[in-house]
């Protein structure tokens, strides 16, 4: 199986340009925990909730005046459509993610989470269990 037969078309995005206030609201909206950012439909990084805690309400800043850009992750660990699925597997497990964001050329096109592969193929739950079960401190951002 490869990630295009699994991935979800429909990823939640937020351009650089936007405030973390609108993030936030976004996120909450949708009621998830991070948005891919892009800028002109190519992938420029990915903000979390965390990011938004740690890196804003934390620090004391301004989520009306702090844009996007100024918190997202830039290094984003990305998957290709054509990627098989024990090639994910082993990126989530060495990298320490649950999303991985799926880029054709530049743009994004999708992205395929840790559910997305157990849904898909539950047998990959036993190697994914370490990093489902992870303490939040200890997982990296990506996505």
């Amino acid at each position: 199986m490869i990630v295009k037969d699994l991935m979800n078309k429909d990823v939640q995005t937020i351009p650089t340009t936007a405030t973390v206030k609108d993030a936030a609201a976004k996120m909450t909206e949708a009621g998830i925990g991070c948005l891919m950012v892009v800028d002109n439909f190519k992938l420029a990084g990915i903000v979390t909730r965390d990011d938004i805690i740690q890196k804003v309400v934390a620090a004391g800043k301004d989520p009306v005046k702090l844009k996007v850009k100024d918190i997202m992750t830039r290094d984003v660990i990305m998957v290709s459509p054509a990627d098989e699925l024990d090639y994910i597997v082993d990126v989530m497990k060495k990298k320490r993610v649950k999303k991985l964001p799926v880029v054709e050329g530049d743009r994004l096109v999708g992205m395929v989470t840790t559910t997305d592969v157990c849904n898909a193929e539950p047998k990959m739950i036993k190697d994914l269990a370490d990093l489902l079960l992870l303490p939040r401190e200890k997982r990296m951002v990506a996505g």
